[in-house]
């Protein structure tokens, strides 16, 4: 006996290892029939022992005829043993967890698209398997991902909130249980038993108090409350995603930000974020109460009353719940199907599409109406084989008909979250599959991240250096091919060259926005790779072709430069900008709002706006990206003398088009192909007759052109 017992308890753990390494990994053998030879002949003789016992279901001294407690224990425990050995074995046949043969193929085709494809681009590779895939899938890992959202650790106002409506859950789980307990203490109250009547006011008071905090539905005292509390809990949740959104976002590379569409990533954003709302508060709120009612209702009732109405309930529950989420499962792909062919009629407009998702949606209706059906069905027969036993206890003295009442409440009153079971598993189902292209966005690695034990970098003189520097965005095309340069201290380099000869590629490599793969750059003698990115890009202040601004004030435009500056200094680096009258003219002054994109300055404006709030930002370098390429002539000379002055005692670089704007260079670097073809000093490479004074030629012929014609 101790023997068997023994091997009994270790029978099992070894089974769920078998199934772990069945799930996990391909094992040397083929399954049978999903699951191995092993695990099935186990499962089998598990449930055929189990039957074995019915053979002494004659026998007098056997524990059927529940003569004492000790039987009736040892038979709830056979009950228990008999449906596992039933699940077990009925599951191990169908094996839905286990991978198939061709599974293993679609996960090797699936793997190698997914190393030459995004990761929001992923999901299209995989649609024909996803239409069997339940949204549940990695149901673990997905709530792990959400549960740091949910503890607000930033505010403890907050944590006492989430803190009261967890009680408040407690509370209604505790009331569940009183309120059916009280009504059944009244009807005894009122029941002639040979003792005259006591009027039992307290009862009655009680059982109202109870009822009225439990409510009925949404409409409960409780669940109001704890609504009222739980919104800024849930402000601050879609706050934290969406911050972290935008942080992940941020770090990663410039290659994805130029890959992605902005649209697409920012509907991903928004369904996500919206999802995750709500997704808490179903699974809070309304799932996991519903799963302890449905635990506190088995155990009272085999406690209270006997273990066959705790395994009437017990059965009910399962296959209602079970019926449910298959049934669930199944209607999907009705759903989905409808999607696929709403997308291809918006796409092709054929009529017999039309027709067909007509008939798609009413077989979509039908498998609801089957759903109601099946749920009040199982219903009906828990309900019914409850209500018959008790009432058949109540007959012969052993219930009392306050306990048929309670059973009857009780039963109804659990019933009641299970109507809505289905519909809020499949909004919780809808906000997984809205959440997964979230989640694939918060798993893309950044590609440019910082080295371990990355130092901030230490400015100094303020010494750029390329040092051999090799680069290209695709290995096809190389973009710079041993590119070597110094930026002394205090001293300005241009960069010229046609277009794609990689002027703009070695701002984004000063940047860090890519890595190289051989040379190095320097910054006073510290290779950036070795620094952290934060203080590297705060170094750094650029003037861009296209300024890009917010449509918020200018006064914010200005400050974007450094958030924590003051109005004086904002007003006082608009005036380095010659900015600042020009907005004392504007209606709303410093408050004027610009327009989207900065629409409502005109483009000598917009690039002031720039300039001062590169000023503010006081950076130790500057770049200026063809900062006035797309101005007037005018207003391009006005602009220079504000350059001018920013550039003044610091290291700068200069992409220009216009070669009459970099004549002032300390030294200037013509590129071509990737190459340095020509460096030194206006005048100097002037006196070179080489490429260089061939552009400027070239840019002289329209100015001359342009002075006849005023002469004439």
């Amino acid at each position: 006996m101790i023997l068997h017992s023994i091997f009994y308890c270790l029978a099992f753990p070894l089974a769920l290892y078998l199934l772990y390494l069945e799930r996990h990994k391909a094992l040397p053998s083929i399954p049978t029939s999903g699951h191995g030879l092993v695990l099935l002949i186990f499962w089998t003789s598990v449930f055929l022992v189990e039957n074995l016992t019915l053979l002494n279901i004659q026998n007098e001294k056997w524990w059927f005829n529940l003569n004492n407690l000790s039987d009736k224990i040892e038979f709830g425990l056979f009950v228990l043993r008999y449906l596992t050995g039933v699940l077990l074995f009925t599951l191990g046949l169908r094996a839905p967890g286990i991978p198939r043969a061709q599974d293993y193929f679609i996960y090797r085709q699936l793997q190698l698209q997914s190393e030459t494809s995004a990761i929001l681009e992923s999901g299209s590779h995989t649609r024909e398997t996803s239409e069997n895939r339940s949204a549940f899938a990695d149901f673990g890992k997905k709530i792990k991902r959400l549960t740091p959202f949910l503890w607000p650790k930033k505010s403890v106002k907050l944590q006492l909130r989430v803190l009261v409506c967890f009680s408040f859950l407690i509370l209604g789980r505790v009331i569940t249980v009183l309120v059916p307990q009280y009504n059944k203490y009244i009807i005894d109250s009122l029941t002639i038993r040979g003792e005259p009547l006591t009027f039992r006011w307290d009862y009655i008071l009680i059982y109202v108090a109870f009822w009225f905090l439990q409510g009925q539905g949404s409409n409960s005292f409780l669940n109001n409350i704890r609504t009222f509390l739980w919104i800024k809990v849930q402000q601050y949740t879609v706050k934290e995603v969406e911050m972290d959104m935008y942080s992940h976002l941020h770090s990663l590379s410039l290659k994805w930000h130029l890959n992605r569409k902005i649209g697409e990533v920012l509907r991903v954003m928004d369904r996500g974020t919206s999802s995750i709302s709500s997704l808490l508060g179903y699974i809070i709120f309304n799932i996991l109460p519903t799963f302890v009612d449905i635990f506190i209702a088995v155990i009272y009732f085999a406690v209270v009353f006997n273990l066959w109405f705790g395994l009437i309930v017990f059965v009910t529950m399962m296959f209602y719940l079970v019926s449910t989420i298959w049934l669930t499962e199944w209607r999907t792909k009705f759903r989905r199907n409808v999607n696929k062919l709403d997308n291809e009629v918006e796409a092709q407009c054929v009529d017999s599409l039309l027709n067909f998702e007509t008939v798609a949606e009413w077989i979509g209706q039908a498998s609801l109406n089957l759903l109601n059906t099946v749920q009040n069905a199982v219903i009906s027969v828990g309900v019914m084989g409850g209500a018959l036993l008790c009432a058949h206890y109540v007959v012969e003295g052993k219930l009392t008909s306050g306990d048929y009442v309670l059973f009857s409440s009780y039963i109804l009153q659990l019933y009641t979250p299970l109507n809505f079971f289905g519909t809020y598993y499949r909004m919780i189902q809808t906000a997984f599959v809205d959440m997964e292209n979230m989640f694939s966005l918060l798993s893309t690695e950044p590609e440019i991240v910082d080295v371990p034990n990355a130092l901030p970098l230490k400015l100094g003189d303020g010494r750029i250096e390329f040092r051999n520097v090799n680069f290209s965005y695709v290995p096809e095309r190389q973009i710079l091919r041993n590119v070597s340069f110094v930026v002394p201290p205090g001293r300005t380099i241009a960069l010229v060259g046609p277009t794609g000869s990689g002027k703009s590629t070695i701002t984004r490599l000063l940047f860090r926005f890519y890595d190289i793969p051989s040379g190095e750059i320097l910054i006073d003698g510290q290779n950036i790779a070795q620094v952290t990115q934060t203080s590297l890009r705060q170094s750094i202040g650029v003037v861009p072709q296209d300024t890009v601004l917010f449509n918020k004030s200018i006064r914010y435009n200005i400050g974007y430069g450094r958030p924590s500056a003051s109005n004086e200094e904002i007003e006082e680096a608009a005036m380095a900008a010659e900015m600042h009258n020009a907005i004392l003219n504007f209606p709303e002054g410093y408050d004027t709002v610009v327009g989207e994109r900065g629409l409502k300055l005109s483009g000598g404006e917009k690039q002031r706006v720039a300039i001062a709030r590169t000023i503010l930002k006081a950076p130790s370098f500057i770049i200026l990206d063809e900062a006035t390429s797309s101005l007037d002539t005018k207003t391009e000379r006005n602009i220079q003398q504000s350059l001018a002055r920013i550039c003044e005692n610091r290291t700068t670089l200069i992409i220009a088009h216009r070669l009459s704007t970099i004549i002032h260079a300390d030294e200037i670097l013509v590129l071509n192909e990737g190459e340095i073809i020509e460096r030194g000093r206006h005048s100097e490479l002037l006196e070179l007759n080489g490429v260089y004074a061939n552009m400027w030629q070239q840019q002289l012929k329209p100015e001359k052109e342009k002075g006849d014609g005023e002469n004439l």
